[in-house]
């Protein structure tokens, strides 16, 4: 749109530099994954090493002309870096070579291009895509560089920079009002869900590690899944009923990846509110992933950027069909909490240990027991039964009802507080100001 560039095409040259003094390498195979989830035919892959990045070239000479053969050897059309180029970089070495070059920023912008479904994660990628070329605006007038100075040679070429940054600038602030506005209205969702005293729980985790597939078969959906990096952007929300629970919204969430582009975490923070703001994260590793402790690390960084490294978390090691000798189980803390759950979501094993962890875990506070009520005490046992609570129901000898009952004991509570009855007759040990929640002084 702005740039006088070499056309891209498919046929691609990867290049991986990765440099002495790096401690966090990005990983090859996974780059190789990225160019191919961009719809690239990767005909050679190079690699290297230095102590220090090359100003102009980002590589040395004699790397950039192994590169060069390369892509005169294959008729390539692009070439991929798996690092961070610099504008005048990008620019350099396409003179060079005479191609396209692309950094593994733009890659990842260009999978997010393709992938964005709906006109909020259309608009989500095009604010992050505009602002990396920002920064690259410039070189795409390198055509005006001959006008020099002078009497009637001023003016042209800056003028034209001028307008398309001042257009550049405009289109920005515009996708951030829009989005703004989508921002304001999940706000209001959640807060509806609040209120309504529903809780949310987001799966998050590396990309491709089976959230969608996991979040189909729990919620009966047909959401895009696909053995690819990225096959998720937009999130989808869906209402499920779990036992003691009730309803509870499950929301499937963008992929992670190691050094995620910053400008895509801002473009994508309407989106990854929801995990912002969940009661109970299911963090989904891919457990037949040689990298899955690193990646689980990746998922906790961005997590911990975005705010929300503090909230309850359940591991779900998902793949177990890929690997041999186990089978799904649930794995419990000192205190027997549920903390990590092996399942193959694409083989239905260990589905209903997903639902039972998600369950412990949202229903930590749980009242179970037996009630004695009395006649005058029909409205409480009415909503009992609403709520699904009464497992069973006998008489003893006065003719009193005899209910065994399990529930939250927020959801208790909130009972006893609209029926006009103290909450200490059934927990003596505590006060009621432990037990108060948002919104009760109202109900009471």
């Amino acid at each position: 749109m702005f740039f006088e560039r070499p056309d891209s095409g498919e046929v691609a040259v990867l290049v991986h530099i990765h440099f002495q003094d790096e401690k966090d390498r990005e990983d090859p195979g996974e780059f190789l994954e990225l160019a191919r989830s961009a719809g690239a035919g990767p005909v050679a892959f190079i690699k290297g090493s230095r102590s220090r990045v090359n100003s102009k070239f980002f590589v040395g000479d004699g790397k950039l002309d192994e590169i060069r053969q390369a892509v005169q050897l294959y008729e390539a059309d692009i070439v991929l870096f798996n690092n961070t180029l610099s504008p005048s970089q990008e620019r350099n070495i396409e003179r060079e070579l005479q191609c396209r070059v692309l950094d593994r920023t733009g890659l990842i912008l260009d999978i997010f291009a393709q992938r964005a479904r709906t006109h909020e994660g259309k608009l989500q990628v095009e604010l992050a895509q505009l602002e990396y070329m920002s920064t690259r605006l410039v070189r795409g007038w390198t055509h005006l560089e001959r006008q020099k100075g002078g009497i009637g040679l001023r003016g042209p070429g800056e003028t034209q920079l001028e307008t398309d940054r001042r257009l550049l600038r405009e289109r920005i602030k515009a996708i951030h009002k829009r989005l703004e506005k989508v921002r304001t209205q999940r706000e209001q969702n959640r807060r509806s869900r609040r209120r309504a005293e529903i809780p949310s729980v987001s799966l998050v985790g590396y990309t491709n590690a089976g959230k969608s597939t996991l979040f189909n078969v729990l919620t009966q959906s047909d959401v895009y899944a696909a053995d690819q990096l990225f096959a998720t952007l937009d999130p989808t929300l869906r209402r499920v009923t779990m036992p003691d629970i009730g309803a509870v919204v499950l929301a499937d969430t963008v992929g992670f990846i190691r050094h995620l582009p910053h400008k895509l975490v801002e473009a994508f923070r309407a989106t990854l509110q929801e995990a912002q703001e969940a009661s109970l994260l299911v963090h989904v590793v891919d457990a037949a992933d040689e990298a899955r402790d690193d990646n689980t690390r990746q998922v906790d960084h961005v997590l911990a950027e975005i705010g929300a490294d503090d909230l309850p978390r359940l591991l779900v090691y998902n793949k177990i069909d890929l690997l041999s000798g186990y089978e799904p189980r649930i794995e419990r803390n000192s205190e027997g909490e549920p903390e990590r759950v092996w399942i193959s979501a694409v083989n239905g094993l260990g589905l209903d240990l997903v639902m039972q962890a998600i369950g412990e875990r949202l229903c930590d506070d749980l009242f179970k027991g037996s009630l004695t009520l009395k006649a005058s005490q029909g409205q409480l046992r009415a909503m009992l039964y609403q709520q699904g609570a009464i497992l069973d129901e006998d008489f003893d000898e006065q003719g009193q009802f005899v209910v065994n009952v399990r529930l939250p004991k927020s959801d208790f509570i909130q009972m006893l507080f609209k029926v006009g009855e103290d909450p200490k007759q059934y927990f003596p040990n505590y006060g009621v100001e432990d037990f108060m929640l948002e919104g009760d002084a109202e109900v009471s």
